[in-house]
């Protein structure tokens, strides 16, 4: 769980880096590909696949295809017609897609009750520290928002169940994650990039240096084998902690207004949810010691 939490602090930065320095600055498309090219850079020099097969190294980059190459042309695009605290708000139902996903699609099985009661408490503190009016074009960036979110959850889940071994076994294939975003980057780029939007100042190279090598490279890394030893739910609860996190960063750095009473109980609320999901299991690791005791 402590991954989680630094990666989450890790990205807390983005979406205020993204809204203040790229959105309507920087081509959508071609920020994307220039962060997913930056992140497959960081994990070429650890590539080892000679223990893959093909069909596994297709499923990787699919995966990352889907979880951030898609995703991330969607919220690049959400944020010409949102705030940054409106991209925050529509964040807050992607715990449920994961535990939908999980269930209907991957184990076709029934989740513990508490999950589905972890993740849906997980929504309501991201909603009570985020609930505020939206914009006139919020219709379009809600629904841009949810493909992210819907993208997001699926590589997510579909990661969790796939078989790639220890932490280092994964560090030497995750190089194919980010090929199947770039290309899929790639492809927008080729498409409909508009290039009289490119990168122009030395800022902007620097949030784009910042989120390609640090906030994906290492930050998607860490968060994707993190993201194998935890349960479902918890996964499920961590994704909206991004919701305060990110509102401190506004506050610590750009001075955006925050509700603090709102953000302490949500964060509470949602801290309640990841709990949840937790006791069981600490529960069980006791009685297993005593019983080896």
């Amino acid at each position: 769980m402590i991954t989680l939490w630094l990666v989450t602090l890790l990205w807390a930065f983005s979406f205020s880096l993204i809204g203040v320095y790229l959105a309507g600055q920087v081509d959508p498309y071609l920020a994307v590909f220039i962060r997913m090219l930056l992140a497959s850079a960081v994990l070429l020099p650890f590539l080892r696949i000679r223990h893959l097969t093909p069909r596994l190294s297709l499923r990787l980059a699919g995966i990352g295809a889907i979880q951030i190459g898609l995703m991330y042309l969607l919220l690049y695009h959400a944020f010409l017609y949102l705030s940054v605290p409106e991209v925050l708000l529509f964040t807050i139902f992607t715990p449920l897609y994961i535990t939908l996903l999980d269930e209907k699609v991957i184990n076709r099985r029934p989740i513990p009750a508490r999950w589905w009661l972890a993740a849906c408490i997980a929504v309501v503190g991201a909603a009570i520290i985020r609930y505020q009016p939206v914009s006139a074009n919020f219709m379009l960036g809600f629904l841009l928002i949810q493909g992210a979110n819907l993208s997001f959850a699926i590589g997510q889940v579909a990661y969790k169940r796939t078989q790639l071994g220890s932490a280092l076994q994964q560090t030497q294939v995750y190089a194919l994650f980010f090929f199947g975003a770039t290309l899929v980057s790639g492809m927008g780029v080729l498409l409909f990039t508009n290039w009289e939007l490119l990168p122009a100042t030395s800022i902007q190279w620097t949030v784009l240096l910042w989120l390609g090598l640090i906030a994906s490279g290492v930050g998607y890394l860490a968060w994707s084998i993190a993201s194998k030893k935890v349960n479902i739910g918890q996964l499920a609860s961590m994704n909206n902690m991004l919701i305060p996190a990110g509102l401190l960063v506004n506050y610590l750095f750009w001075a955006q207004d925050v509700n603090w009473t709102r953000l302490l109980i949500g964060g509470a609320v949602i801290l309640f949810a990841v709990s949840i999901c937790s006791y069981k299991i600490k529960t069980q690791q006791q009685r297993i010691a005593q019983d080896l005791d």
